[in-house]
């Protein structure tokens, strides 16, 4: 379903406008406050979400962000550390969130696509006994962004939970993109989330609703939460209206492969032309990734002529452009994409 205008847009899978089946559910959805658990459509999502993953409870909320936020600060004390990659999107993309919000850091283990290695976890959990502050987190991001949507193998995320969970840690999945996991393995996301004590997924990511987020797990966990929500802004009235949206985008999630299917044409297309611009094995979900120094032109000037012919890309640093797909792109932006990458010789 692309965009009327005919703009390609591969920023972000955040660009999509709502389905005309979600505006017509978002205006005759029921509604009711909230806050005081009346509005039976946000019930009815939380209900759906906490199902699909095989938790007891989920709870709305305005953000993937402020979801992540929450569990992190009920899982932590102030001082505390959470286990986590360098680039994972809760310690580099939250605005400094975890630290004002929770007063917390990081300790990172190294990976270059998220995977963490359980006798790599266990060593930052031990480190140097005297002086360092307390680890009491472990948090995962699958799909991992910054690697371009690669997925975190279950047996990897489920041994690391292992040790985790041995240590005495509590275990965070920043599912943003999770359901994109779900569909590349068609791994169901209950067998994910058993590894997990809380975990959050996205409806304005690939799902492709225009607001909102879930936090799952325990139902005194998600009591918690609810507090959380309202002590960092999040508590919202007849949020229904949007929530309607969200369950539509959840109950037609298995539509990814759709956008995967895109990004694989895509960036096998872009290696074809430019062999070493894309990593073909690393295309698994609706990421692609291009190092512009296999290209005859610089990642700027790249992004500049493909905006010149309403095709629009990320640029994520200086070498470095990422192209999203998702419901409002189709196999024509795929095919418009690849012409342009066709001329840049001339």
């Amino acid at each position: 379903m692309p965009f009327a205008n005919g703009l390609a847009d591969f920023r972000s899978d955040t660009v999509t406008h709502p389905t005309d089946e979600m505006r017509r559910a978002m205006a005759a959805a029921p509604v009711g406050d909230d806050v005081y658990g009346e509005d039976p459509t946000v019930n009815a999502l939380e209900d759906e979400a906490a199902a699909a993953l095989g938790m007891e409870a989920s709870l709305y909320v305005p953000s993937g962000t402020m979801g992540n936020q929450i569990a992190m600060s009920l899982a932590t004390r102030p001082g505390d550390e959470v286990i986590c990659s360098p680039t994972a999107h809760v310690r580099q993309y939250e605005g400094g969130g975890a630290s004002v919000a929770a007063g917390i850091a990081f300790r990172t283990v190294d990976t270059p696509d998220g995977s963490m290695a359980p006798d790599a976890i266990l060593t930052a959990i031990e480190g140097p006994r005297y002086g360092l502050p307390r680890v009491s987190l472990l948090s995962w991001e699958n799909t991992h962004n910054v690697s371009g949507g690669t997925v975190v193998p279950l047996d990897t995320l489920g041994a690391g939970s292992a040790v985790a969970h041995d240590a005495g840690l509590s275990v965070h999945i920043d599912g943003a993109r999770l359901w994109n996991a779900v569909a590349a393995s068609a791994i169901p996301g209950s067998r994910w989330a058993a590894h997990a004590d809380t975990v959050m997924f996205c409806l304005s990511k690939g799902l492709a609703a225009p607001v909102g987020s879930l936090l799952c797990g325990s139902s005194d966990f998600i009591a918690e939460a609810r507090s959380r929500r309202a002590r960092f802004g999040g508590a919202m009235r007849q949020a229904g209206i949007i929530a309607a949206a969200g369950r539509i985008a959840l109950r037609d999630r298995d539509r990814l492969t759709d956008d995967h299917v895109l990004a694989k044409t895509l960036g096998e297309g872009i290696a074809a032309r430019y062999p070493g611009s894309v990593e073909p094995a690393r295309v698994q979900t609706n990421m692609v990734r291009v190092d512009a120094a296999a290209l005859p032109v610089s990642g700027a000037e790249l992004v500049d002529r493909l905006r010149a012919d309403e095709v629009l890309v990320g640029l994520i640093d200086a070498t470095t452009l990422r192209f999203v797909t998702h419901l409002n792109l189709d196999e024509g932006d795929v095919k418009k994409a690849l012409s342009l990458f066709d001329s840049l010789s001339d």
